[in-house]
């Protein structure tokens, strides 16, 4: 028997005690070690912090809770607004922005200024905010907030600078959208109703000028009360009173009648020649009972009253169901002339819009399509086709379709990899779609020169899978993987459902893809791996299934078994694959007190099934049951498609799995991976018989079976759960660091085994919870055949490093710097048909660490971080070069060795929310941004950094926020992002024709600058609402890189003078070029000078 290697061997001599205690966070670099090298490395590193700077890119999804929607009809752009805060603004594909108030305040309300490219939001803390739409991120350039009334309702004519509020208590104000400034022209609730009213109307829920008199305006209170109130005369026209409290109010486009929607489900028709009575009521859902009386329905909460040329008119409203139908779903009515269609919705309506040709309320509305805002999807019907089919979504709406447990994200991908994934994918997809164009279609985005191939992954908790073609700051599906029909359905009250309360028994963990040889690794909840291959045919297969024992024996329990001395792998000879291969140290499915045992958490369906083309299960490995005790989480997992190999662990153990072989080559407790020589000298509670404790792991014959060992607590794990509280379904896993060392990272590639070895060959590299890293040499044959039957060795570990806290991420530099890809087999199709004259041999691809040097024995650097530390070692003396202590009061969640800039850095991401980059090999802090507080446990779940300074996590549980942490990408976002506003000239108003125009009312003679101004309003009071100048463009430029400052001032400089040219394009948009205070007194003086020529043109 091989004795095992001393593992602290040139750790002592490379890592002296004043290396460990290198600087802290806000310190250079870490201390290069002062012990000798066999070679000095001299890597010239080009990156600097000026190539750093951190900003949000693009976000995508549903808006989380949305709360409010607006349309404008002739940029034909689309806003919704968010519980949080947030604003989303759509056109065609490409076209997505979000904004966000610094209040956080939920968005109520949302006004665009119809072909101004400026958008007014009002919000629950009780402010209006004008947002400029005219650059490409857009910024606030005015707030106004009220002081004493809340905001209830508001609105804008068409082509007018005054903007009507409504209050809580019944007021309504008017503000001058140029200046944002309240007119002093104000209607009291109780100048509306009549003196002889005891009781007050309720907030204003709704406000519209008439579209026969745009000096008249209707005014609508909750407790049931209409005014249309003379803003000339300022005195009623009429009021009425109805005894149902009023949801909304829409007119007719001749301003001759409208139409009410009321909480106990009816409809009202009331025209102006008798405002005494409604001239009809309906109740749309409410049938005649037996005993006469009508079906209670719940409220009508929006109506709209739509005409149209070809046709009756269209009346759309949402509620208004009968309560005895319990479990109904939500519901859009349709009513069009006689028919009625009730359109089911799968969520709660939060609003609705209907989509017409016209900006005009006067003219014959033709409404082509309404927009419906669920509660978790937004939906367009069209209404032009009598069945009213929806148009198929081009946004990607439904990421959350079942919740997101993890992502990955590969930048610069193959570039044949997309379009193969979509061809796939799209034999999938749902029918039954109009045939019309996607109708919101503003602004314009074009491909930008900086674009390459990038793929996100999401996994789901349904145990989906969904790739999505993230190239170009956009997001497109590309194909949907279940990995759930692997499987049988688990019956009620069985596995792991039952017995954990776990409700989604397939949720995904993690994913590890390989996207040359397109080799793809499911992690699962319930302690399963799914590797599966891709093929663009079809097949009858039998899923061949693996099933391991990794569990720590309980301490009590030392009854020796006839398999003790048996090794933890498969015989030599038991080679081909099985359709269920059990392990052999895995006695039976119960113990005799009845507990379970060695059976996994699921069912792998055993027949043969047809499997469609794309991505097809080639294995199901499964950890079992042990003694009555569940098998513990995976924790890490990678694979190598070069060697065939697929390496996980969790709190007890490692495994390896020959994939090609189908066959378990390694299974083994984390401490039989030390030996005698763990470094931190733990001692077993309850040793087996037989068992050599000073063996380590070794030869093919010398492996031990798995015993559970008495670990120390991690010097760096104290306090952690007071800071942090990890999810067992993240990668992050809940691990008892008391007794437990769970292997938390896994990484294969060619290295050096052993100081003495002098040609690289495979490894698979080793981290920890205690932060220890551990070297296990491979032995793979190397000829196709031999590959295919004889057996792939493990050798003794050949080296142990020590980090403070758990490893998280191994990387491999050569020797100039440039990082080694790991080697992977080339794609190749099993299932494709015979072909003679092309070989069925694997086509490997080797980065050699020497590659780019002269000789073999140049060996290369190895990067180990930890949640706390990196360190750089030069292979195969294992020297520590340079070490840095990443973060003392913190800790690290994620860390990858990312490529920029055609050089390569170390990024990481805190659970204090720091995003932090290190050069390599130096570990010089290049960029220390603070960049969001960490506030739940799906970030951390989900943040990932890919190549070209990208990153993304889910900020919330529908939404994906992209980021970047390059500068150069940051100098280029404003090309890359697509455009709100294009120039359109505003449609002309229909000719009305002489005797409309004559008896219609003189409703193009109304000036409001003579009503609202003040020369003729006179000022309001400066305690009813505070003035607030806007940021112009520099909001959302706040987070920069240190040393950036310049940079920053820059940006800031050229969004202004953006701001400075918002109204260039158009004459009657000028006064909106301001961004602070200075541009608000230029505008307020070149205001008065115009005052008395018309604002817009006719």
């Amino acid at each position: 028997m091989k004795k095992f290697r001393k593992v602290l061997d040139g750790l002592t001599t490379s890592s002296p005690g004043g290396t460990m205690g290198s600087p802290s966070c806000g310190s250079a670099a870490g201390t290069p070690t002062a012990a000798p090298t066999p070679k000095e490395i001299d890597v010239q590193e080009t990156l600097v912090s000026e190539n750093f700077q951190l900003c949000k890119t693009v976000r995508h999804g549903f808006p989380y809770q949305p709360t409010s929607l607006a349309f404008d009809p002739v940029q034909k752009i689309l806003a919704i607004g968010s519980r949080s805060g947030g604003v989303r603004i759509l056109g065609r594909p490409g076209v997505d922005c979000y904004c966000q108030h610094e209040s956080g305040a939920a968005v109520l309300q949302l006004q665009f200024l119809i072909n101004e490219g400026a958008l007014v939001t009002a919000c629950a803390d009780d402010t209006l905010h004008l947002w400029n739409l005219r650059q490409r991120r857009p910024a606030v350039l005015h707030s106004l907030k009220f002081n004493r009334e809340r905001i209830t309702f508001c609105h804008l004519p068409f082509q007018s600078k005054w903007l009507y509020v409504g209050t809580e208590r019944g007021n309504t104000h008017i503000v001058n959208i140029e200046s944002f400034i309240l007119s002093g022209y104000v209607i009291m609730w109780n100048k509306a109703i009549e003196l002889s009213t005891k009781t007050h109307p309720g907030p204003v829920v709704h406000l519209s000028d008439s579209p026969k008199d745009e000096g008249k305006l209707l005014i609508g209170f909750e407790g049931g009360t209409i005014v249309q109130w003379d803003l000339r005369a300022k005195k009623a026209d009429f009021r009425i009173y109805y005894d149902e409290a009023i949801h909304s109010v829409s007119w007719h486009h001749e301003g001759k009648q409208f139409m009410c929607s009321h909480s106990d489900g009816s409809l009202t028709l009331w025209t102006l020649r008798n405002t005494t009575k409604p001239f009809q009521v309906t109740f749309p859902h409410g049938k005649i009972q037996k005993d006469g009386r009508k079906e209670s329905c719940k409220p009508i909460l929006k109506v709209e009253y739509k005409t149209s040329r070809s046709s009756e008119p269209f009346v759309i409203f949402s509620g208004g169901l009968s309560y005895d139908k319990a479990g109904r779903r939500p519901a859009l009515t349709i009513m069009h002339g006689k028919a009625i269609t009730v359109l089911e919705m799968d969520y709660p309506i939060v609003e609705f819009m209907v989509l017409c040709e016209t900006p005009y309320n006067n003219e014959v509305q033709d409404p082509y399509a309404v927009v419906v805002l669920l509660e978790k999807d937004l939906i367009v019907v069209d209404l032009t086709q009598s069945n009213f089919p929806v148009f198929e979504n081009p946004y990607p709406m439904d990421i959350h379709e079942s919740p997101v447990t993890c992502t990955a994200y590969f930048a610069d991908c193959p570039p044949d990899i997309i379009p193969i994934l979509y061809s796939i994918g799209a034999k999938n997809k749902k029918t039954g779609y109009s045939h019309k164009e996607w109708p919101i279609g503003g602004g314009t985005w074009t491909l930008g020169s900086h674009t390459y191939p990038e793929i996100i992954i999401t996994g789901h908790a349904d145990g989906s899978i969904k790739f999505w073609d993230a190239s170009a700051f956009t997001l497109q599906m590309l194909y949907k993987l279940k990995t759930s029909k692997v499987f049988e359905k688990p019956k009620p009250g069985e596995g792991r459902a039952a017995e954990l309360g776990e409700e989604d028994p397939f949720a995904v963990q993690m994913v590890s893809w390989c996207p040359h040889s397109r080799i793809f690794c499911v992690v699962g909840i319930s302690a399963h791996i799914i590797l599966y291959r891709f093929s663009k045919y079809d097949a009858n297969t039998q899923i061949v299934s693996l099933e391991v024992r990794l569990q720590c024996e309980p301490e009590d329990i030392i009854t020796p078994s006839e398999n003790e001395n048996n090794p933890c792998f498969s015989e030599p000879g038991s080679h081909s694959p099985q359709p269920h291969h059990q392990h052999p140290l895995s006695p039976g499915s119960r113990t005799p007190d009845g507990a379970k045992d060695s059976i996994p958490c699921l069912k792998v369906k055993d027949k043969m099934v047809r499997v469609p083309p794309g991505y097809q299960s080639d294995l199901v490995i499964q950890l079992l049951w042990v003694d009555g005790e569940p098998p513990q989480q995976i924790t890490s997992l990678d694979l190598n498609s070069a060697y065939g190999l697929l390496a996980f662990g969790n709190c007890n153990g490692l495994a390896v799995v020959d994939y090609l072989q189908k066959t378990v080559i390694l299974c083994i407790s984390t401490l039989d991976l030390y030996g005698a020589t763990d470094p931190y000298q733990r001692l077993t509670r309850s040793p087996r018989r037989n068992r050599q404790s000073t063996s380590g792991l070794t030869e093919l014959t010398d492996n031990q079976q798995s015993i559970d060992m008495e670990r120390s607590k991690s010097p760096t794990s104290e306090s952690r759960e007071n800071s942090f509280s990890r999810s067992r379904s993240s990668s992050v896993s809940s691990i008892d660091r008391d007794t437990k060392e769970a292997i938390t990272t896994l990484q294969f590639g060619e290295s050096y085994g052993r100081k003495s070895d002098a040609l690289p060959t495979p490894c698979l590299w080793v981290g920890t919870s205690l932060g220890v890293g551990i070297l296990i040499p491979l032995s793979i044959p190397t000829d196709h055949e031999e590959r295919m039957e004889d057996p792939v060795t493990v050798g003794p570990s050949g080296a142990v490093q020590m980090l403070k806290g758990s490893v998280l991420r191994f990387g491999f530099l050569d020797c100039n710097g440039a990082l080694i890809q790991s080697p992977y087999e080339v794609w190749r199709d099993l299932n494709a048909p015979e072909d003679p004259d092309r070989t069925r041999r694997r086509k490997l691809v080797h980065f050699s660490p020497s590659s780019s040097q002269d000789a073999f024995g140049e060996g290369h650097l190895a990067v180990v971080c930890s949640e706390r530390q990196a360190k750089v070692f030069l292979m195969p003396s294992q020297s520590c070069l340079f070490v840095h202590n990443i973060t003392e009061s913190s800790f690290v969640l994620r860390a990858d060795v990312v490529s920029l800039c055609n050089s390569v850095c170390l990024a990481c991401f805190c659970a204090n929310g720091h995003v932090m980059t290190l050069s390599l090999p130096s570990l010089r802090p290049l960029m220390d941004v603070n960049y969001l507080p960490l506030t739940d446990m799906r970030i951390a779940r989900t943040f990932c950094f890919t190549n070209e300074g990208q990153a993304l996590y889910l900020s919330s549980p529908t939404e994906i926020q992209r980021i970047t942490y390059s500068q150069e990408m940051c100098d280029n976002l404003q090309e890359m992002l697509g455009e709100l506003f294009t120039p359109i000239e505003t449609p002309e108003a229909q000719n009305r024709g002489f005797l409309k125009g004559f008896f219609g009312g003189n409703a193009h003679t109304f000036d409001r600058e003579e009503l609202f101004g003040e020369a003729a309003a006179g000022k309001a009071s400066r305690s009813l609402a505070q003035h607030i100048p806007g940021q112009g463009g520099v909001e959302g430029m706040k987070v920069a890189a240190s040393g950036a400052v310049g940079e920053l001032a820059r940006a800031r400089i050229a969004l202004d003078e953006r701001g400075q040219r918002l109204g260039e394009l158009e004459e009657r948009t000028a006064l909106m070029m301001t961004s602070a205070e200075t541009f608000s007194k230029h505008a307020h003086e070149l205001m008065l000078k115009c005052k008395d020529k018309k604002w817009y043109q006719f």
